[in-house]
């Protein structure tokens, strides 16, 4: 059964968008960064969720369920990696963390480096996608 990719594709993209959005900002006009800011953040806490989630199904479909039944982000990400559907199963729980810390985003580090974090997700993401889209059985 092929999975359906719309929705990782839809929120890729949108996260893609509002990260070129926000390069375009003007540093000076700080109420418009950190509103644009917001908009990258809650983007990347969607694609985030739509691609480990996506991960997953890949694995159940393509492997059975037990292989993931249980598991920890950390063992999923290993076994994305060990499978080559993502290129560094470290780096995707650096996403996890930072995906963790968006509801302290009021804090304007923690925003900071969840914006950072974000930006670096867009082409880990897209690699993913680019993956799941080629073994789409």
């Amino acid at each position: 059964m092929s999975l359906q990719l719309d929705s990782l594709t839809k929120s890729i993209d949108s996260l893609e968008r509002s990260v070129k959005t926000a390069s375009r900002v003007d540093d000076s006009d700080e109420d418009l960064l950190e509103t644009v800011r917001a908009g990258v953040i809650q983007h990347f806490e969607v694609a985030y969720e739509q691609s480990w989630k996506m991960i997953k199904r890949w694995f159940k479909e393509n492997i059975g369920a037990a292989s993931v039944d249980g598991v920890t982000q950390r063992n999923l990400f290993r076994l994305a990696a060990e499978n080559r559907l993502i290129a560094d199963a470290e780096r995707w729980m650096e996403y996890h963390t930072a995906r963790n810390s968006t509801t302290h985003t009021y804090d304007e580090d923690a925003a900071e480096i969840v914006f950072a974090e974000a930006t670096e997700f867009v082409h880990d993401a897209k690699y993913l996608l680019k993956m799941l889209e080629a073994r789409n059985d």
